[in-house]
């Protein structure tokens, strides 16, 4: 044999080594898990500590490592090692002492970002970059006012955060509401959006119900700085994010690739003269919801983006939040406001403390100029909303069934000492995928439970679970199998109340 011919028979042999390592790399797909999402319980829990020692909290599945906000006494992030789970342990304190509060935090390819506001909260914040594995410091990147959340984009390039720019005490001093993209590729360049380019469609927004207040006369505020950005989502491709604008009842688009706000989406109200939305508004020791001549603003907190087949969605927390400052305040009581005799004839018995005299709505709508009110309106949906990402048009309401199950299902979990305000409070909610099927985790606060629907045909979910959690869960935050520490789906909340991290999975198929 030739020296030729022994390459070529070398060649030869290597090639197909080398085939057949590959064919045996392709025959072992991924395991998939199957899971009854009907049976989630609690496998784990650590506590940090009081009220505000577990807020909010990411994952990190390099290190294994979760991430969780605590303010009880300093402002830190606290690291909770899962490698042996479910043994949960705390094993370091990131401190932000003199920097003001942390509020949010992100993890994505062994970074975690953590949004920090200024000791002054109406001035600039920033966002800490962090490696997952050393804690070390990567970067400080100086953002908006009062950065209340942080998200990564799903693939790693870009850190969004919300500043909501809250005013002071006072309201005299109100920054600018704003969004920052900032873009980790480009040594964390940061661009911060406002929505002053908006400000010329005001009435239109308003007339759909959006929330603008200018603040107390005497300290107007302008249209960019009522605007308070509150939760950020972003869609699986990285390019749009959609922004909850929590006490204006909006959601806004962003353009990530491009730097811009494309749309601003008001979410309207809901019509509690309606059976499908019949609220609870009584405080009479019991369950049961009515009608009422009565409107609701949605006014969301958290918001989960979802794709079911081929379509944009995003669920919507329909928490209720108001302006409530010393130099401004919005919240009344139904029983404390002059009804219109001709659209309220009713009005006497309305107001009635049997009826809805202790319901707690907003003064800035409804009034007419003489200083009736024509139209009344709660502060909060007490729902978990779907909607069409690109038009903002509601899909499906889970509201009084959520707080039916609540009622029916936990034992003395229903307060009805809530009733007049905001129901069982509708927090947080994230949407993963198990099994094929996608499926929404609704956070209660005042309830200290969590719902699970499948909301796989999005105009039609369907009721799963409801299982109680601690006290006044406020953050949620999914892992997907191939992710979590013991190759299981994991929910993980944070309850702001008590300080406790708890940990859910359901039972295997």
């Amino acid at each position: 044999m030739t020296v030729k011919t022994k390459l070529l028979t070398g060649l030869v042999i290597f090639s197909l080594a080398l085939s057949a390592c590959k064919k045996n790399t392709q025959i072992e797909p991924e395991v998939e898990i199957k899971e009854d999402v009907a049976t989630f319980k609690q496998a784990a829990m650590i506590d940090l500590g009081g009220v505000a020692a577990a807020e909010i909290s990411a994952y990190d599945p390099l290190t294994k490592k979760l991430f969780v906000v605590n303010n009880e006494t300093t402002s830190r992030v606290d690291v909770i090692d899962l490698s042996n789970f479910p043994t949960v342990t705390k094993v370091k304190s990131i401190e932000f002492a003199g920097q003001g509060w942390a509020n949010s935090v992100a993890v994505s390819n062994g970074l975690l970002a953590v949004a920090v506001e200024a000791a002054v909260k109406q001035d600039n914040g920033s966002i800490y970059v962090f490696k997952t594995s050393t804690y070390e410091e990567v970067k400080k990147v100086t953002v908006g006012a009062l950065p209340d959340m942080v998200t990564f984009s799903p693939d790693g390039n870009y850190i969004m955060s919300a500043n909501e720019g809250e005013p002071n005490a006072s309201y005299t001093v109100d920054p600018v509401g704003s969004i920052s993209i900032i873009d980790v590729k480009n040594n964390y360049a940061v661009k911060t959006l406002n929505f002053a380019g908006f400000e010329g469609n005001q009435t239109t927004l308003m007339a759909g119900g959006f929330r603008i207040f200018g603040g107390p006369e005497g300290s107007k505020s302008s249209f960019a700085q009522d605007i308070e950005p509150e939760y950020i989502t972003i869609s699986a491709d990285s390019k749009k994010a959609y922004v909850t604008l929590q006490e204006n009842n909006g959601v806004a688009e962003v353009d990530i690739v491009a730097g811009v706000i494309t749309k601003v989406m008001p979410l309207g109200t809901r019509d509690i003269s309606l059976a499908e939305n019949a609220f609870d508004v009584t405080e009479d020791g019991k369950y049961e919801a009515k009608t009422w001549p009565l409107k609701a603003y949605y006014l969301p907190d958290a918001i989960s983006h979802f794709t079911v087949n081929g379509t944009g969605y995003f669920a919507l927390a329909n928490e209720g939040d108001t302006r409530e400052y010393d130099g401004y305040k919005e919240e009344t009581t139904v029983k404390k406001v002059k009804l219109d005799p001709v659209k309220f004839p009713n009005a006497a018995t309305l107001q009635l403390d049997a009826n809805m005299g202790k319901l707690v709505i907003t003064e800035a709508s409804g009034k007419n100029k003489d200083g009736f009110y024509e139209e009344l309106y709660a502060v909060g949906g007490r729902s978990m909303s779907i909607h069409n990402a690109a038009t903002g048009a509601v899909v499906a309401h889970i509201g009084k069934d959520l707080e039916q199950h609540v009622a029916a299902d936990l034992n003395n979990k229903y307060d009805d000492k809530r009733s007049p305000k905001k129901g069982v409070e509708v927090e947080s909610v994230t949407v993963a995928e198990i099994n094929g099927k996608t499926i929404a985790f609704i956070g209660m606060e005042r309830a200290d439970a969590i719902a699970v629907y499948d909301i796989s045909i999005p105009n039609a979910p369907k009721f799963i679970q409801v299982f109680e959690t601690g006290d006044a869960p406020e953050g949620l935050l999914f892992v997907k199998a191939k992710d979590s520490p013991n190759g299981r789906s994991l929910l993980i909340v944070a309850s702001e109340e008590d300080g406790t991290m708890r940990f859910y999975q359901p039972n295997k198929l």
